[in-house]
């Protein structure tokens, strides 16, 4: 990989095949793991994504865990 100057930063050039297996496309956001003795890449989850994992869980909590707004503002 090639770390080039982009803007006021630097940035580093990802081999396609890299770019393939982590499905990655323009504007997602990666982060960079060090682990023992490496790196390692990982994408950061898209917003639809989120929101799909969140719909998931959509009435799922037991009604004894549900939130109550009035609660949370007890003093």
């Amino acid at each position: 990989m090639q770390v080039a100057k982009w803007g006021n930063s630097l940035a580093v050039r990802l081999p396609a095949d890299l770019v393939r297996e982590l499905g990655l496309k323009e504007g997602d956001r990666i982060d960079l793991i060090k682990g023992e003795g490496a790196f390692r890449v990982q994408r950061q989850p898209r917003a639809d994504e989120v929101l799909e994992s969140l719909r998931r869980f959509r009435g799922k909590l037991p009604a004894a865990s549900r939130l109550n707004r009035d609660a949370a503002h007890e003093r």
